[in-house]
């Protein structure tokens, strides 16, 4: 079993999120400890007052909120009795078995998995302390509960979580499917919060992979002017379609300056992660004499890495920009380095692909997992791969929470500092 937590400030955006989630018949509600009444009778509105009626007695803590998934390995088949008793289980060994929770079991994945709804805020205002929650009472609970419930321990070689195949585990807006301002609103919310950008146009090489564009508009408008923006669903052939919505009436605030606010944060956020792109770049070259353009990107592809190539009405590439999807990190070709910028690269490239050996490490079958790895899954404090569309809808508060070890190795002293 792995236990991942996130905290944050609104339990409003953690609610709707997993509401979110049973409307689009991909959760259901299995479990309401600490409410009166049946669960089925119960409306978003019972459930939101019975958590704000205790934030409100202590209105000076900011991190109030508390978003929890517990995940099993892929062969466990548990039904909801069993995923009850191990999820009150886990909140009494917490220290959370008096407060108020929801348990949510969730079917968008190919393991069994649910998330957990609670704050921390005690009825006398007294809040239960998060820091360090995830070493001292999560973890321990999580190798308890493994014993108890003969569960696939975590560290085991066998462990084993499926996971649907997309990027960073965020889900396609397509539309007509939801509201279209639900839609954009997940995806916005969750790239703005996870992915580390400095730009709009980085941002918006993210975004499209979900099928969201944000847009200025043309220089000479009003709305380019004074720094306006609007979000716009995209179709297959990447085409806005729809109503756009402007960024102020989502619930995120995803304006323009808030994003520049970001851009600086994140130049220092992803700087770790840039050898490690370098270095799958260079990975990819290496394994052929001569590669091609297509060959190159489906190589990249292959490590969850999107290479963006940008081209005129010519047909001239003028840029190119990297979206690492495992480590949720935005390059410009030209800020890896003068050999990655579009130009460098192009020249690169030859006419017909010749490997050096056979292409045996090129999988087209089967994409790289994202979701969660898989051995030792000691991360008890996850603020990666946990549906991440409710860090931007809950407030994300990073905690001692680490993110995902990634696909990559990371350096001795980062693993170390991690403590995993």
């Amino acid at each position: 079993m792995v236990a991942k937590i996130v905290s944050g400030k609104y339990i409003r955006g953690i609610l709707h999120y997993n509401e979110n989630k049973v409307t689009a018949g991909q959760a259901q509600l299995i479990m309401a400890s600490g409410f009166a009444g049946e669960i089925d009778r119960m409306s978003f509105d019972n459930k939101l007052k019975r958590f704000e009626n205790l934030i409100m007695t202590n209105s000076k803590v900011v991190t109030n909120a508390l978003h929890i998934s517990l995940n099993f390995d892929a062969s466990e088949k548990l039904d909801n009795a069993r995923l009850q008793a191990i999820a009150k289980t886990y909140m009494d060994k917490i220290g959370f078995g008096d407060q108020p929770f929801l348990v949510y079991r969730h079917t968008d994945a190919g393991h069994s998995h649910v998330h957990i709804v609670t704050t921390n805020i005690q009825p006398d205002g007294k809040r239960i302390p998060l820091h360090n929650i995830g070493l001292l009472k999560s973890e321990p609970a999580r190798k308890q509960i493994e014993q108890e419930f003969n569960l696939v321990r975590a560290e085991s070689k066998t462990f084993k979580q499926h996971a649907a195949v997309k990027p960073a585990d965020i889900e396609k807006a397509v539309y007509g499917h939801l509201p279209t301002k639900r839609a954009i609103s997940n995806v916005v919310g969750a790239v703005m919060n996870q992915y580390s950008f400095t730009s709009l146009a980085e941002f918006n090489a993210a975004l499209r992979q979900f099928n969201v564009q944000a847009d200025r508009g043309k220089e000479d408008t009003m709305m380019f002017q004074k720094k306006g923006l609007i979000y716009s669903l995209l179709d297959k052939n990447g085409q806005p379609i729809g109503i756009p919505i402007k960024a102020s009436a989502f619930y995120s605030k995803p304006t323009l300056a808030n994003l520049e606010k970001k851009f600086v944060k994140n130049a220092e956020n992803r700087k770790e992660y840039r050898d490690d792109l370098k270095a799958e770049i260079e990975n990819v070259f290496k394994n052929y004499r001569q590669i091609t353009k297509a060959t190159f990107i489906k190589e990249l592809q292959s490590q969850n890495i999107q290479a963006i190539f940008r081209q005129n009405d010519q047909g001239l590439t003028y840029g190119v920009t990297f979206v690492d999807n495992t480590n949720m990190a935005v390059f410009k070709g030209s800020d890896l380095g003068k050999a990655y910028g579009a130009k460098a690269l192009t020249e690169r490239f030859g006419q017909a692909d010749q490997p050096l050996k056979p292409a045996t490490h090129f999988k087209t079958a089967a994409p790289k997992q994202t979701y969660l790895k898989t051995a030792p899954a000691t991360d008890y404090l996850k603020t990666g791969a946990l549906d991440k569309t409710l860090q931007a809808l809950m407030g994300k508060n990073q905690g001692d929470g680490t993110p995902l070890t990634p696909r990559r190795k990371k350096r001795k002293k980062q693993e170390q500092g991690m403590q995993l």
